[in-house]
């Protein structure tokens, strides 16, 4: 920063003490000195404030980044029961299965995906413009799945299984307002088990965020707690989708915000089994 020149201000003949030159000098250096560390700070404030706003819309949010640091120093080193070593484990099998359209028991799962979604219609084969009535790109809805694998199909037909009311409400968009473009459905889903896998740093040894760490002790309480979070993220995403008056080019801000409000209430305290979560009481709205 470059220093104004300052007019040095003498003491008057009339003064009773006379006040060094030298004095006055470094006086109203210090005086620059401090203004210029003020206006410093604040810019580097407003960095920080610049940074932040950054990070939060990143593929990987600030604040969760630093849950995970702060949290790995206070749990880097809580053990895991076997039983949720073990279910941990099955999860992340499950995470590493690519979808293949040419194994016979992935065609029936997709099969079964459409036929509890839509019970009264045929499907003409597994390529087919039928599947853009659930929310696929295109006709062949194994393309959309490279993102993900496998388990975002499991994750749609236990949605659909479990929850087919919710299911068929989200699919249909029967609720609330609706964007003259709305999200494709079946898609979002893909999103959302992606989401979720990174949030909960499922592809580590064991999580090190306070989400994922909560989650892991979900998991020893119900083997389906992820497909069960699965289920509450897409409502929790549907809300918030109809809360920000979003459109198709909103989607990815919206399950960002989504994101945020999950790992907050997966940080709760008082968490003791997904069912507890502020949020799964939009399965039954």
């Amino acid at each position: 920063m470059r220093l104004r020149k300052r007019k040095r201000c003498f003491p008057s003949c009339s003064s009773l003490h006379k006040v060094d030159e030298d004095e006055i000098y470094w006086r109203h250096r210090k005086k620059d000195e401090e203004l210029e560390w003020s206006h410093n700070s604040t810019h580097l404030v407003s960095q920080f404030a610049q940074c932040f706003s950054n990070a939060m819309v990143g593929s990987r949010s600030w604040i969760g980044a630093l849950f995970s640091r702060s949290n790995t120093r206070r749990n880097a080193d809580y053990l895991l029961t076997q039983i949720q070593e073990q279910r941990l484990q099955r999860l992340q099998e499950r995470m590493n299965v690519p979808f293949d359209e040419a194994r016979p028991d992935h065609q029936e799962a997709l099969c079964s995906l459409w036929h509890c979604a839509f019970p009264n219609v045929s499907l003409k084969g597994l390529i087919s413009d039928q599947w853009k009535e659930m929310g696929w790109q295109g006709p062949n809805p194994s393309t959309d799945f490279r993102g993900c694998g496998f388990i975002s199909l499991e994750n749609l037909l236990y949605f659909v299984r479990t929850y087919p009311t919710s299911f068929n409400r989200l699919m249909t968009k029967k609720g609330g307002k609706r964007a003259t473009w709305e999200y494709p459905f079946a898609v979002a889903g893909i999103n959302i088990s992606y989401m979720l896998i990174q949030m909960l740093d499922l592809h580590s040894e064991k999580p090190r965020c306070l989400p994922g760490i909560n989650f892991v002790r979900l998991l020893g309480e119900d083997e389906e707690a992820f497909d069960v979070l699965f289920c509450v993220a897409f409502e929790m995403m549907d809300a918030q989708w109809l809360a920000m008056c979003a459109e198709y080019m909103d989607f990815n801000e919206v399950l960002r915000a989504t994101r945020l409000q999950l790992e907050r209430e997966l940080s709760l305290e008082d968490i003791h089994r997904i069912q507890d979560l502020p949020a799964y009481n939009l399965l039954y709205q």
